[in-house]
């Protein structure tokens, strides 16, 4: 996220660039941890109003987290690859010895069915947008084939979408290098100025 965050420093926002340790953790005790730490860091700038940009699970973790709990001065959010509806990337590997190794209890909450966490979390209401993507790289590509429609390998092009959303766009790249593409770092700067992406014909 380090290039997403230069560019908004860049554009006159102060920010917090939060990591978590998703390999080793739920994503509900990733959340109780890593959004606070945010919000504190945000607060220390002298922020009133608190935007936040993620990727991937990141998005998970704020829904989770903002469902129990609140963020005084609330502004856009925009969320970059979201499985908002789990993945079934996760649904067929979950439980293998690789899978768990790599992704760790999160990445077992991510399966499409009612056991995992994206089903729990329901509609959003906050300002929402949500950049998707459907290209892979050439590891991604293996597992794109277990994944209906257009997807990147890892989240399908549907299951980024999650009800309440006030903005929606897909674009020609893929989940792991979308953060430090020109393209998807300015339409998450436009979101947050203007609460709705470009579209262009």
């Amino acid at each position: 996220m380090a290039r997403i965050e230069a560019v908004l420093r860049q554009a006159g926002y102060a920010t917090a660039n939060i990591d978590y340790p998703s390999q080793s953790q739920t994503i509900e005790v990733s959340a109780r941890d890593a959004i606070p730490h945010g919000v504190r860091a945000c607060r220390q700038s002298g922020a009133h109003t608190i935007h936040f940009v993620t990727h991937s699970m990141g998005g998970l973790l704020l829904r989770y987290y903002l469902q129990s709990g609140a963020v005084d001065g609330l502004g856009r959010v925009v969320m970059l690859g979201p499985p908002n509806q789990g993945s079934e990337v996760a649904d067929a590997l979950a439980g293998t010895a690789l899978y768990d190794r790599i992704n760790g209890p999160a990445g077992a909450q991510l399966v499409t069915g009612p056991e995992g966490l994206p089903p729990r979390l329901g509609p959003v209401d906050f300002p929402l947008g949500v950049i998707s993507d459907n290209e892979q790289t050439a590891i991604d590509s293996v597992l794109a084939s277990r994944i209906p429609g257009e997807n990147d390998g890892k989240v399908a092009v549907e299951r980024a979408r999650v009800e309440g959303m006030h903005d929606f766009l897909v674009l020609p790249v893929n989940h792991t290098f979308m953060v430090v593409n020109d393209v998807v770092i300015g339409q998450t700067l436009q979101f947050l100025r203007y609460g709705a992406f470009l579209h262009e014909e």
